[in-house]
């Protein structure tokens, strides 16, 4: 399979997509903030003294997703319709899961922006809470739906 982000010569360049039909295309990704039990408690009983972490790292993740071209350098600007962010305390993990929907009516997809949602949500959680846990881990992040544009649909298994 050929990679469409570099042309003939191998330089990177921006895919040009305005051929491609105007479709509506959504895109899901998932990730999670694996932490102490002890941090896991201080965002559960809404102890962090930097707030409220689950509210701002929602904020967080859906200004990501509408930044995603400014920080991914061959990503097409996009009209996003939709930003969706859950993020769920974990006691078994313990942590945050993440799970990232956005939506879109274009001629490419918006994977790139869900991954940067669940991203900076992840990396949100972790800045509200470092100074009580610096060993949490970031992990997981990754597209579980993927759905309209020419490919189709993909579910992660």
């Amino acid at each position: 399979m050929a990679l469409t982000h570099f042309d003939a010569k191998g330089d990177a360049h921006m895919v040009d997509v305005s051929d491609k039909p105007v479709t509506s295309r959504v895109a899901v990704a998932e990730g999670y903030v694996r932490m102490a039990a002890e941090t896991f408690a201080l965002i559960s009983e809404g102890r962090a003294k930097k707030g409220d972490v689950l509210a701002v790292a929602r904020l967080a993740g859906i200004m990501g997703a509408k930044k995603t071209p400014d920080l991914i350098p061959l990503c097409h600007p996009l009209p996003v319709t939709k930003v969706a962010v859950e993020l769920t305390l974990d006691p078994d993990l313990p942590g945050v899961r993440i799970e990232a929907t956005v939506k879109t009516t274009g001629q490419t997809g918006v994977e790139m922006e869900a991954l940067t949602a669940v991203s900076t949500a992840a990396l949100t959680v972790y800045d509200m809470v470092k100074a009580a846990d610096k060993a949490m881990e970031i992990g997981g992040i990754r597209v579980t739906l993927k759905d309209g544009g020419k490919s189709g649909r993909y579910e992660a298994t």
